[in-house]
């Protein structure tokens, strides 16, 4: 990802609200699917981490982009934005950037 494709999806990512919240138990199976199957749908995702959370915000959004094949967008006090192109529809279209 260019570093114009990265600014774009940052701020397209300014106006969405996180779709998962990461807590005390860390990365479960269950973030993980809520965020591939909202990655699917939108491509574009926010997520948020709660300060119960003992792990570190950049190894978990590491953790969660590994497992739902995504890229880390930005990291930013207590959020995460993740990017990934969708297999069934194409939502945003970072080609001509």
């Amino acid at each position: 990802m260019t570093s114009k494709q990265r600014a774009y999806l940052k701020s397209l990512a300014g106006k969405i609200e996180p779709v998962f919240h990461v807590g005390k138990n860390g990365v479960t199976p269950e973030i993980v699917r809520a965020a591939d199957e909202a990655l699917e749908a939108r491509e574009l995702i926010k997520g948020a981490v709660l300060n119960n959370c003992l792990e570190d915000i950049r190894e978990v959004s590491q953790t969660i982009a590994e497992r739902t094949g995504s890229e880390v967008v930005q990291v930013i006090g207590k959020k995460i934005v993740l990017f990934r192109v969708s297999k069934k529809k194409l939502v945003i279209d970072i080609g001509k950037i």
